[in-house]
């Protein structure tokens, strides 16, 4: 095999493990949570800066500026419908488990437009966070307290990868009893609005056993809906999680998820360009990368990333016949990797044998990943079975590629709390 001195591979049974360094000596919650009493209105009314939800929308409705809107359950806007959030509203879900969950559901043939603004984003948050309009650190809470609402689904008709071969299945995160949570389609330009300056904090409530709603669940969202500048903390579950569809995500930011920060599913088709994650105690991978489920087949990118990491967690695992592009991503602080089959801290690990074709195949492409793992740790190079012609692993480099900070400074919890000082 040819040789390519900047890059180390280590073979697996069932998983092979793509792993680098950089030799470079590197780099409780506080008081009582309060604010869960609701506001004494109706459905839409108010309570001075409150408005109690408590019902589906189910016509064209606005949330106005300088408004707190609290949530008491799963909220649902319907199809035919459109929910306009204006820049600075603040959204605070109840708190609660199971179908008391609070969520708000953006179902198929439904739009959100909740476009906020560098000096006024919009903010999706408990109701224990003492935050008003024109804030943006919690003056209560830490960025580290999750499951304490639910978080915001949106759901299209675009095509996914479903197992059997049918076009529609049910979101994780909502009961089957919900129809509102059916996803999939045909139409891959299907428009569900707008997400633009949006921070949505502390979700990730339990429904059921290790059944938890994503901070932002995409389901089947189509190409015409456009998201950008969004961050996810603290999270109990996924941070943003894909499945299916051809939407793209512009500037999104993830900080202390509970599973995985980035999560792929069932042929999702669009791109990642531009993100930052920064993984917590609880954060299992940074990526998370799954193939497709039935027989469609899409590929989607993800490019220009910057990923710090914990002594917890994993740069990523690619496995059931992942497939795509990863280009220019930079990763730093993870500890040493390991080279057993043990799901070893600091990997980025391919698992089975057909993701691992479509590596040597050309499916799955990797390209200009660079590591600085912490504390300048270092291993010998290792030998992957196989042709090298595809072999992009992770680089022997210090940090040339990532991405632009530039887009989550001034409306995020992350930049105002000091958390992007180690980014570029």
């Amino acid at each position: 095999m040819p040789q390519q001195p900047n890059y180390n591979f280590i073979p697996m049974k069932k998983s092979i493990h793509l792993i680098a360094f950089f030799l470079l000596g590197c780099i409780a919650f506080t008081g009582c949570i309060q604010g869960n009493e609701k506001p004494e209105t109706e459905n839409g009314g108010n309570a001075g800066s409150n408005v109690f939800v408590n019902g589906n929308i189910t016509a064209n409705t606005t949330w106005t500026t300088g408004k707190v809107y609290v949530l008491s359950g799963r909220i649902t806007v319907t199809a035919g419908a459109t929910l306009i959030i204006q820049p600075g509203v603040i959204v605070k879900g109840e708190v609660g488990t199971g179908a008391n969950a609070s969520a708000l559901v953006i179902a198929r043939g439904a739009k959100i437009n909740a476009v906020g603004t560098p000096t006024q984003p919009i903010i999706f948050t408990s109701v224990a966070d003492e935050i008003k309009p024109g804030q943006i650190a919690s003056p209560n809470m830490d960025p580290t307290l999750e499951g304490l609402w639910g978080g915001i689904l949106i759901l299209g008709n675009a095509k996914g990868s479903f197992a059997g071969g049918v076009t529609e299945i049910q979101i994780e995160g909502i009961p089957a009893s919900d129809t509102n949570g059916l996803y999939g389609g045909n139409n891959d330009a299907d428009n569900s609005g707008v997400l633009k300056y949006i921070s949505i904090r502390h979700g990730g409530a339990n429904i059921g056993e290790g059944n938890e709603i994503n901070g932002l669940t995409l389901g089947a969202v189509g190409s015409g809906t456009v998201i950008e500048n969004v961050e996810v903390v603290a999270n109990q579950d996924d941070g943003i999680e894909w499945f299916g569809g051809t939407v793209s995500v512009k500037n999104a930011l993830v900080w202390n998820s509970g599973d995985d920060a980035v999560d792929t599913d069932q042929a999702w088709a669009g791109t990642l360009d531009n993100f930052i994650v920064i993984c917590g105690t609880n954060t299992d991978h940074a990526l998370e990368i799954d193939g497709p489920e039935g027989t469609y087949n899409a590929a989607h990118a993800v490019t220009n990333g910057s990923v710090k990491g914990h002594p917890k967690s994993e740069f990523g695992d690619y496995r059931a016949g992942a497939r795509g592009s990863f280009e220019n991503i930079y990763f730093f602080n993870f500890p040493a990797p390991t080279d057993d089959n043990n799901a070893g801290r600091g990997d980025l690990s391919l698992s089975g044998d057909l993701t691992i074709a479509n590596f040597t195949g050309g499916i799955l492409k990797f390209s200009k990943l660079e590591a600085t793992l912490k504390d300048g740790v270092t291993l010998t190079t290792a030998f992957r079975n196989g042709t090298s012609a595809h072999a992009t692993a992770v680089a022997l480099k210090a940090n040339t590629v990532g991405a632009s900070k530039a887009a989550f400074t001034g409306w995020t919890w992350a930049d105002a709390s000091n958390a992007l000082t180690d980014f570029k």
